[in-house]
């Protein structure tokens, strides 16, 4: 009996042994599978907030690239408005578009260098001075306010006395106070009595040292043009690189301290906000033997997006050219779609290089709690421009744009 009861207990820890070497070798299977990042960068950031339902990812973004660069500066850690920056671009925006009788484009979008404007000719609030938040709803909603907005200047444009009375923006302001609420002429903040002015002053942030960088080839390298977007309603300047260069910009500003503000198309079927991943998939045909290539092109193009866009682990991507990156703008298929903000620098189990990117989506619904990881293909491929220090740019491209 004794025996048996041995013999038992030894099939048992043999079967438990094999068991856990199992599971051990599952779990192994799955971390391996899946995207697995070790950072090369990570840059000091701000928290990750939310614009919720509103079209205000340039400020948004742009702020965050602020506050990380108060951050570089020694400063103190900001919250600053994002929603100031809104209000005052809306007044400017709307000055313009009546100057254009309608024809300019007017709506809820804006530019990186929308924010350093505002900076530079009204000043800053910080956050909690000025949320834009007074319409009873927790986050940004603004569908019905930009609908009023472009209402009431279609009705002073087209008004049937000929001629402009002197108040329509006071009329104007009185809607974005409604809204967004008044902004104040003076507060006070730690303690100390400021006004806008003053607080942009105290931050210490000069709006001349950021520049913006674009690669296209419908225009002179190193040169500035007016970057055709729609959102671009200030018509601001963009200096233009190789493409090889821009990425050039943004690999040394990580490297030496200095975050990218930068300006994507994330609608491509390889962005996914839910896995934290941004990718150009390759699906190599000309390695394929002659029966698999037949059953890959016999797959609708539902099924080939299903095996291109798994998400499940990294693979190969498209070489991006200059060409391709033109093609896109030009297509329309590469369009001025979000504004985000990176951060830092990483590497995949394959050794490829990843940008860590800061959104502005919040943190639900996300692998990497409001983050991104966005491959050099991707980055290369869809960028539309982004917003520097000056002394993030290498000296020799420096030396090439004259500044």
């Amino acid at each position: 009996m004794k025996k048996l009861i041995t013999i038992i207990l030894g099939l048992a820890f043999l079967l438990t042994l094999s068991s856990n070497a199992n599971a051990q070798d599952n779990q192994e299977v799955k971390k391996d599978s899946g995207y697995v990042f070790t950072v090369i960068k990570q840059l000091p950031a701000s928290p990750v907030k939310n614009q919720y339902r509103s079209g205000t990812c340039w400020s948004f973004s742009t702020i965050s690239f602020i506050e990380s660069e108060l951050l570089r500066m020694g400063k103190d850690t900001f919250d600053l408005s994002d929603m100031y920056c809104v209000r005052k671009s809306y007044e400017d925006k709307a000055k313009l578009h009546v100057r254009y009788h309608g024809t300019n484009n007017f709506a809820g979008g804006g530019a990186f260098h929308d924010v350093t404007d505002v900076i530079k000719n009204y000043g800053m609030l910080p956050e909690e001075v000025y949320s834009g938040k007074v319409i009873g709803e927790k986050d940004h909603v603004h569908g019905e306010m930009d609908e009023v907005l472009k209402a009431y200047l279609e009705g002073v444009i087209k008004n049937e006395n000929k001629k402009l009375t002197p108040v329509w923006m006071k009329g104007y302001q009185g809607i974005l106070d409604a809204y967004l609420g008044e902004v104040p002429e003076k507060f006070t903040y730690k303690g100390k009595e400021y006004t806008p002015r003053s607080f942009a002053d105290m931050l210490g942030v000069n709006p001349d040292d950021y520049v913006e960088i674009a690669s296209f080839t419908h225009h002179p390298f190193y040169s500035q043009f007016v970057i055709e977007l729609p959102d671009n309603w200030s018509h601001g300047m963009v200096y233009n690189v190789p493409l090889n260069e821009m990425i050039e910009v943004i690999d040394n500003a990580i490297n030496t301290g200095y975050t990218v503000a930068w300006g994507a198309d994330v609608s491509e079927k390889g962005f996914s906000w839910k896995n934290g991943v941004a990718i150009v998939p390759e699906k190599n045909i000309a390695e394929l033997s002659n029966l698999e290539r037949s059953r890959w092109e016999a797959l609708s193009n539902s099924e080939k997006d299903k095996q291109l866009y798994t998400f499940e682990k990294p693979g190969l991507e498209k070489t991006i050219t200059q060409e391709m990156h033109q093609e896109g703008y030009d297509n329309y298929q590469t369009t001025d779609d979000h504004g985000m903000h990176i951060t830092g620098m990483a590497n995949d189990r394959q050794g490829s290089t990843y940008y860590i990117v800061k959104n502005s989506w919040g943190t639900d619904g996300n692998s990497y709690k409001g983050y991104f990881y966005a491959s050099k293909p991707f980055v290369e491929y869809k960028t539309m421009d982004i917003m520097v220090h000056k002394n993030a740019v290498p000296k020799n491209i420096r030396k090439k744009l004259g500044f």
